[in-house]
């Protein structure tokens, strides 16, 4: 088995808050399927919650999650928080966990990829609405190209709304270019997808790039550090 890439982060929003990316296990579905339903709400009407599990079972899929364990203990002291119960059956979203059953670990993103042959397929990258633009969403970006290249993928590839510039923006700074435009891919509304790749991964153009924009990363938000394990 191939290591996971283990970030540690801390965000100068969350002042002494540590924020882990990780490979997600059973305990983070309820959490990632209640982020998947924000960020992607016409498509996650189409998932079946017990495919998660059955993802995370899947040798060619790995998924990350972004968690903090003060976050958590925060919310604990409140007396409810809404949360979606997997085990409740499929649309039990307005369920309240109680304080006995709550995680320790409180989830505010995913990433997803699927190895198939040398290419790394992104499918999903995702952060709570109040987490956004604090960089969180950048790390997992780079978390899953560098656990694509510890996979020993050559490119890296995704699909994103044609609609959706913030996040082209992004992908086209860490090396992805369009080279395709899938028509009508999500269901929800007919939108088209833009397909994007990398060039090699293992490239010394993409690699001293990728090292560069891993450093600035750092810099701008100097609270955050890294570790590989």
């Amino acid at each position: 088995m191939v290591p996971y890439l283990t970030i540690m982060l801390k965000f100068p929003l969350m002042q002494n808050s540590k924020y882990i990316i990780r490979p997600m296990i059973g305990e983070d579905i309820p959490q990632v399927a209640e982020i998947d339903r924000e960020a992607f709400p016409g498509e996650w009407m189409l998932r079946s919650l017990s495919s998660y599990q059955r993802e995370l079972d899947n040798p060619l899929a790995r998924y990350l999650a972004a968690c903090t364990t003060k976050e958590m203990l925060a919310k604990l002291n409140q007396p409810t928080v809404p949360q979606l119960r997997f085990f409740r059956g499929l649309f039990h979203s307005n369920s309240i966990l109680t304080r006995e059953n709550r995680p320790l670990e409180y989830i505010v993103g995913f990433a997803s990829l699927w190895l198939m042959a040398n290419d790394a397929h992104v499918t999903s990258i995702a952060v709570r609405g109040e987490y956004r633009a604090m960089g969180i969403g950048e790390a997992l970006l780079i978390s899953v190209i560098e656990l694509a290249i510890r996979l020993n993928a050559d490119v890296v590839t995704l699909e994103v709304r044609a609609s959706n510039q913030v996040a082209q923006i992004l992908y086209r700074k860490y090396g992805f270019h369009v080279v395709g435009k899938r028509l009508r891919y999500y269901s929800d509304n007919g939108e088209d997808a833009l397909l994007m790749n990398t060039d090699s991964v293992t490239s010394a153009s993409f690699q001293s790039c990728f090292q560069r924009l891993k450093k600035d990363h750092v810099q701008r938000h100097k609270e955050i550090s890294s570790q590989l394990v």
